[in-house]
């Protein structure tokens, strides 16, 4: 009511500046919104006799989700990510997977990956998710901050693609369950099957190498 009241008072004051053919109201920006004025300025409107009227626009009003995050492998970027995918970049099966769905983000730029086996990899950063608990099967995390795993996390990164009809089945609580077990099987084995050696040994080898790089340990993360 009040920014009505404001656009009112201001068509008044000034018919042409709030015609359609008023660069307020360019339907024709980006994301299909009415990207009325930058939301870190104002701008003053004069009005009959003296003074200004002061009007705030927000920037970028749309009808899409907030996201409180940026998306990009640990870089600043100017899109924002639907959902973040933690991912073992040591596996070499898994890393197929992964690079074809960084190749389908580029349209879509939904995706935020995220290497567990990285030894800048945080905890804090990635709603509690250690390195243990995401080597032990795949998790993902909405822009909500709401934690997937399994056939879920899967589905909700190939829907971000525009393939979530690869993943459409499971949606169905039946289909979800056997294909959550047949997906367990291969968590469980997968080191074995890629020639690695037992998740204990790898993670004895991290910690090791952990701390052999840090001079501080107290500001180590595992």
């Amino acid at each position: 009511m009040a920014l009505r009241g404001a656009i009112s008072i201001a068509r008044r004051a000034n018919p042409s500046l709030l015609s359609s053919k008023s660069p307020l109201f360019n339907t024709h920006l980006p994301n299909h919104g009415l990207h009325l004025l930058s939301s870190s300025t104002h701008h003053h409107i004069p009005k009959s006799g003296f003074g200004y009227y002061s009007m705030r626009a927000v920037h970028g009003a749309s009808v899409e989700p907030v996201v409180n995050e940026k998306r990009g492998d640990g870089k600043e970027g100017s899109d924002y990510w639907k959902v973040k995918m933690l991912y073992d970049g040591d596996c070499p099966l898994c890393m197929r997977e992964v690079n074809m769905l960084r190749e389908r983000d580029k349209q879509y730029k939904a995706i935020k990956f995220v290497d567990i086996s990285s030894e800048e990899y945080s905890p804090e950063d990635n709603q509690g998710l250690d390195y243990k608990t995401a080597m032990g099967r795949i998790h993902a995390i909405l822009s909500d901050g709401t934690v997937v795993r399994d056939v879920e996390a899967f589905r909700r990164l190939y829907e971000a693609v525009g393939l979530g009809w690869l993943y459409a089945i499971t949606k169905y609580k039946p289909i979800a369950t056997i294909a959550d077990a047949v997906y367990g099987v291969w968590a469980k084995y997968r080191l074995q099957i890629t020639g690695r050696p037992p998740l204990e040994e790898v993670l004895e080898l991290r910690r090791k190498n952990k701390e052999d790089a840090c001079n501080d340990k107290n500001a180590c993360k595992m």
